[in-house]
């Protein structure tokens, strides 16, 4: 029996294990870049990341999840993007990728976000209400692989813009 897994929001304690459950769990995927470490760390320099939870077994971080500010070209505001969603590898298929997600979309609603979307595996993401959107879609991004969950009102129309952060190819660069 695995033992409980517990979520809080990070602190400056988590980051390093952040950057290194990130890097693990995206170490193996075909469909990656390999830049997700860089993402997280480059939400957080620009003071981006609206929720950032980590999983914790044992006193060990095995799980983080981002949530950052989007921009929807009708002008729509109070939407976050969630991502990325990262498990170590060896505690993947245990739930707690999943106890992220219903977490951090619990406390984005009690922020008072609007909705969420994000791009992701067609196959996994309706399980939490999530579903792909007639009128709002990211430029690039096949319709099937975007999703959105709405909190509050109506889906948006036009296009959604993923925070800058997201461009990141490397390490952000120290402030001087």
């Amino acid at each position: 029996m695995n033992t409980p897994v517990t979520i809080h929001a990070e602190t400056p304690a988590d980051i390093e294990a952040i950057s290194a459950v990130t890097k693990a769990a995206f170490a193996t995927m075909e469909i990656s870049d390999h830049t997700e470490e860089y993402i997280v760390e480059a939400l957080r320099a620009a003071g981006a990341l609206a929720v950032s939870l980590v999983a914790v077994r044992e006193g060990r971080v095995v799980g983080h999840i981002a949530f950052s500010p989007v921009t929807i070209s009708d002008g729509t505001s109070g939407w976050c993007g969630l991502g990325p969603v990262s498990v170590l590898p060896e505690y993947q298929r245990q739930g707690i990728g999943a106890a992220l997600i219903r977490e951090g979309l619990a406390r984005l609603k009690g922020l008072g976000a609007r909705g969420c979307c994000l791009v992701g595996h067609p196959e996994y993401y309706p399980r939490f209400g999530f579903e792909n959107p007639n009128d709002l879609a990211v430029e690039g991004v096949p319709p099937e692989a975007f999703f959105v969950l709405p909190f509050d009102g109506p889906v948006p129309r036009g296009t959604v813009s993923f925070h800058e952060a997201f461009r990141a190819t490397g390490p952000t660069e120290p402030s001087p």
